[in-house]
């Protein structure tokens, strides 16, 4: 069921609901199909109530709000950084600001108290503040008043946009200019591209595109410091600002092998860079940042704080961060760990996270030719195990409540979402359920079982073209046969937003996919499809296979093995592809290679050398996680 909120009858009376109309390509429109009832524009009058009584712009205060929460309230539950509902009011005490800081300088201490500065402007109390999302949006309309007059500039709902460049950036609660400038850069981009979407509560709210110049030189009237400089040889967007803390590379033992926390290496001459991992970090921010400090503990490239989007750097791009718990994507990958708990989901994943995670996703790319899509730019539960012993202890982060489809919008590469050809037997599919409307049943999350009812990345896939079906096996996680579960950590049977399938059956509303060996199927009415056929390259088992082993790794042949070096097996996993079945190319031109890698400052020609192969290997889609075939037990074709 989902929650709708109470409205405030001192704004109720003077509310008005805002124009669903006029909204530019940078947001889908809201659905036409049938007129939303006054509880679905509760949202969008409360910000009109507010704009009148507090001068505030609806277009800013629309715009505000949508960069910080996207219109979202989290049912009254505070993100990270201590911010609660639609306008990210903040109550953090005195003694989370360190534990939030990591060590960092955070803004003045009003800035992380706004919530009780609401209160003091408008007269409601903070128990409503947090709850009820009509006295959260006077709160922050309010607030910029506030920033606006104290910057001794006009205050009028009548007032240009333009004009409320300053009052935005104080908004931001930022400790420094270039973090400040980044937040309200993005409100004026928001307000360029105008927005609409259905929140999740279900409050449908549109704002029109809007384009103006605003007066960037009241950033200097806020009183912020100016940015300080990047520290250390940092891989990062300018805009960023990123910092520079060291993962040691260390040895703290005897043995040649007792060293951590990463390999020293020369990417992309000792193995191109073909993936960015997207983890969380399961942890707290001081907390991660005392791991990635520990030789005896793993590494990754990048920390990324929730609160702001402030990111650290740790290992070089060109070196090997041990983060994926499979060597071979090690080899070829690049780590971003996200501050959050995969469980929680949207209280940690906040927008500003998205965003600058974004920035610098498509930095990278660009710099390592890296294809922005989800066969590259991948999950940490995409990674597949090693070996059959493995694969059930891989990671799942970040989870069920990640938003790939937004993530993909701002990396400007949206997932593919309109069919061109009928979805049928022998096509490929993407998987595209939506997310704020797509609240699949995930259990687990609490100490009593349940999880909060929010938005999901995934569809549930079943053993038949049922809603009563079981869901679907996968050996590799329950070598038992037990049928997967809605555990939130058990993603056997999720086939996730941007993942692609090829169809082996269709029977009216289901589509059933060809997933770890066997049929899986989902609900995708033509009505309101969550899959969509596109043009691609399959693999499909040689004449005369009754079935193809599929891989966690694409390692050498023995034979490419120089003297010294051991030969590496690869073992093939608990999985088959069998005759007649077929399954997506996510990349046809993989590096058949292994980096050795064992000792302290390695010593060549045995250590520190990348082996190469001739023996090919295609990445595939193949059930939640990816996997690699041999190219010599597959033929590739074109999907029809």
């Amino acid at each position: 069921m989902l929650r709708r909120p109470k409205i405030l009858a001192a704004l109720a009376a003077v509310a008005l609901p805002i124009s669903v109309i006029g909204v530019s390509s940078g947001g889908p429109p809201a659905a036409a199909a049938a007129a939303p009832g006054p509880s679905a524009q509760a949202a969008a009058s409360a910000f009109h109530a507010a704009s009148q009584q507090y001068g505030v712009p609806e277009s800013v205060l629309l715009a505000v709000s949508y960069a910080e929460t996207r219109w979202d309230d989290h049912g009254g539950k505070p993100s990270t950084s201590g911010g609660y509902g639609l306008m990210h009011l903040t109550a953090v005490d005195a003694g989370e600001r360190e534990e939030r800081s990591g060590g960092a300088e955070l803004a003045k201490a009003d800035s992380l108290r706004t919530l009780d500065k609401a209160s003091t402007l408008t007269g409601l109390d903070p128990v409503a503040l947090r709850n009820d999302p009509a006295a959260n949006i006077a709160g922050g309309a309010a607030l910029l008043a506030d920033y606006q007059r104290t910057l001794e500039l006009p205050v009028g709902a009548g007032t240009s946009a333009a004009d409320w460049y300053g009052a935005i950036s104080s908004y931001a609660g930022a400790s420094d200019q270039r973090t400040a400038a980044d937040f309200a850069d993005d409100v004026y981009a928001t307000l360029a591209r105008g927005a609409a979407r259905t929140t999740n509560t279900g409050q449908q709210i549109a704002m029109p595109a809007l384009k103006v110049t605003p007066a960037k030189s009241q950033l200097a009237k806020t009183g912020l410091r100016a940015a300080p400089a990047a520290t250390g040889a940092t891989e990062c967007p300018a805009q960023l600002g990123c910092e520079w803390l060291p993962a040691p590379y260390s040895q703290y033992g005897p043995g040649a092998g007792d060293y951590g926390n990463h390999d020293l290496a020369n990417r992309p001459k000792t193995g191109k860079i073909d993936y960015i991992v997207i983890h969380d970090t399961e942890g707290s921010w001081q907390g991660t940042l005392n791991l990635i400090q520990d030789p005896k503990y793993v590494s990754w490239q990048y920390t990324m704080r929730s609160s702001d989007g402030h990111v650290w750097q740790h290992v070089d791009a060109k070196d090997v961060a041990w983060h994926a718990g499979n060597w071979y994507v090690n080899m070829h990958a690049i780590g971003i760990e996200h501050e959050g708990f995969a469980a929680q989901g949207a209280t940690w994943y906040t927008d500003v996270l998205y965003r600058n995670s974004a920035r610098l996703v498509r930095y990278l790319a660009q710099k390592n030719d890296i294809p922005l899509d989800r066969a590259h730019i991948i999950g940490h539960d995409q990674v597949p195990g090693t070996v059959p012993a493995n694969v059930a202890g891989m990671h799942w982060d970040p989870g069920p409540y990640w938003d790939w489809e937004h993530y993909f919008d701002l990396l400007g590469a949206p997932i593919y979402g309109h069919s061109i050809f009928p979805v049928k037997a022998g096509t490929i599919v993407t998987v595209k359920p939506g997310f704020a409307g797509n609240e699949q049943v995930v259990t687990g999350c609490n100490t009593d079982g349940t999880c909060a009812p929010q938005g999901t990345n995934f569809v549930y896939l079943r053993q038949a073209p049922d809603d009563a079906a079981p869901l679907v096996k996968d050996l590799g996680n329950r070598p038992n046969g037990a049928d997967s579960t809605t555990q939130v950590s058990d993603i056997g049977a999720r086939a996730a937003a941007g993942s692609q399938y090829v169809v082996a059956e269709r029977s009216g509303d289901w589509v059933a996919i060809w997933y770890l060996g066997a049929k899986a199927w989902f609900k995708s009415p033509t009505s309101a499809p969550d899959a969509f056929a596109k043009p691609g390259l399959v693999v499909k088992p040689k004449a005369g296979l009754a079935t193809v082993p599929v891989y966690g790794r694409a390692y050498p042949e023995k034979a490419a093995y120089p003297a010294g070096i051991p030969y590496q097996v690869v073992t093939p996993l608990q999985y088959t592809i069998g005759a007649g079945q077929a399954y997506p190319v996510g990349d046809a031109d993989i590096e058949t290679d292994y980096y050795r890698a064992t000792t302290f400052a390695g010593v060549p020609p045995t250590d520190h050398v990348q082996v190469l192969g001739t023996d090919r290997y295609y990445q595939i889609w193949f059930g939640h996680r990816m996997a690699y075939v041999r190219a010599a037990d597959v033929d590739l074709k074109l999907a029809h």
